[in-house]
């Protein structure tokens, strides 16, 4: 009963911030119940008997599973082709960017309240939900991961309007209730969309399972997923738009079912320190990518679009609505996304041994 609740609150919050243009209106919403019903412990019933509301195991790695197939479903067949015609630009761009942000993170592990595994995963570019929904697992906190990771995405939706006049484009694509529409719509069949789907979250759990993969209920299935949508036999199939609605709130309710009112004021403290931070990244990140990208022939407008740290669907709808490369935006997002994601468990192991390091020292 009590879940029948959560999810009720959950469904009509997230249906009226879609309706006002919320990115990730489904996430943000079960964040929100989440923390609702964690610090308030409302709704009780009797065979909770004061213990917290949590999501089942099976049901977490399940939220990750479709976030995987989803993230990797986006490799397609032209994505491959314009990486491959402007490898040499690209992949500077994505290295660049990405130690951009990590360098940020590790700015904001600083922090006596922050370790250096949370700034740096709650600050990277590339892969919000993905990042937010493995942080836990590779030992981060994933509710500062998830605060301040949709908090930039948040920021450079608002600028979005603003950049792309004044870099020669329109200001459409910051409507972020369209802002997804290119990205996932599928072109196959719903049958196609859920046969893919599962058959394709199935394997990679297998898979992971099998090699000990670090977070493999996500990099289990974004490998898959990106190894068939590669090769163009799936037709264009993708995660279909409800069971990517769920998934998203499913993570939402597990970052917001595991705050208390002690983190909720670390998360509070922080975030002054990480909007500076974030507005650092936006700018420096544009400062690098722009003129690499430029060595690709993109114009100003879609090398700022194809390297700013988030937003993913929101750059690539802008990039259309301006008549842009929409292909090397996506390509250039997508590479950063697959690699910060493939990276993460190495990130995070590397982080972990030097905090324990930093911990055991005289005075820590």
């Amino acid at each position: 009963m009590a879940w029948l609740v959560v999810a009720a609150a959950t469904a009509a919050l997230a249906g009226g911030m879609a309706r006002l243009g919320v990115p990730s209106a489904a996430l943000f919403a079960a964040v929100l119940a989440g923390l609702a019903v964690a610090l308030t412990g409302w709704p009780r019933t009797r065979w909770r008997r004061g213990k917290r509301l949590e999501l089942a195991k099976p049901v977490s790695k399940g939220a990750q599973a479709v976030l995987g197939v989803l993230s990797g479903a986006l490799l397609q067949p032209a994505t491959l082709a314009e990486l491959a015609g402007s490898w040499a630009p690209v992949l500077a761009a994505v290295v660049a960017t990405l130690l951009v942000s990590v360098l940020a993170g590790l700015l904001l592990g600083l922090r006596r309240d922050v370790d250096a595994a949370t700034g740096s995963f709650a600050m990277v570019a590339g892969g919000a939900s993905g990042l937010t929904a493995i942080a836990e697992e590779l030992g981060a906190d994933q509710r500062v991961v998830a605060v301040v990771q949709y908090l930039r995405v948040l920021l450079i939706l608002l600028a979005m309007p603003v950049v792309a006049l004044l870099l020669g484009g329109g200001a459409g694509g910051a409507d972020s209730s369209s802002s997804g529409s290119g990205l996932t719509a599928s072109a196959a069949p719903w049958w196609a969309d859920v046969l893919f789907t599962a058959a394709v979250a199935a394997v990679g759990i297998w898979l992971a399972r099998l090699a000990k993969l670090p977070a493999g209920p996500l990099l289990g299935p974004m490998m898959v997923a990106a190894a068939v949508s590669a090769t163009g036999l799936t037709q264009g199939a993708t995660v279909p738009a409800p069971v990517l609605q769920v998934a998203f709130a499913l993570i939402g309710l597990q970052v917001g079912l595991s705050f208390t009112r002690s983190n909720l004021k670390t998360v509070g403290r922080v975030l002054p320190t990480a909007l500076l931070l974030i507005v650092g990244v936006i700018v420096a990140t544009a400062a690098v990518g722009i003129p690499l990208l430029h060595l690709a022939g993109a114009s100003t407008l879609d090398a700022y679009l194809a390297t700013t740290p988030g937003g993913l669907y929101a750059v690539v709808a802008t990039s259309a609505d301006s008549g842009g490369d929409t292909t090397l935006v996506l390509a250039v997002q997508v590479l950063r996304l697959l690699v910060m994601l493939l990276l993460a468990p190495l990130i995070g192991a590397a982080l972990g041994r030097s905090g324990r390091r930093r911990r055991k020292r005289p005075g820590h």
